[in-house]
């Protein structure tokens, strides 16, 4: 028979099915920044260049 009234008490990463707080926030605004800044310089240095001749 199955027990009803029983309570089952799961943690937050078992029902996740993951471990939180890995840094991942990091890794994003990294990465974005990163972008961000690349595709920057590959607008302004060839603007530069023109600008120059």
């Amino acid at each position: 028979m199955i027990d009803h009234d029983k309570i089952i008490s799961i943690t937050d990463e078992a029902a996740r099915g993951a471990v939180g707080n890995t840094g991942l926030r990091y890794v994003l605004a990294f990465s974005l920044a990163f972008t961000i800044i690349a595709m920057s310089l590959v607008w302004i240095i060839p603007a530069l260049a023109r600008a120059s001749h």
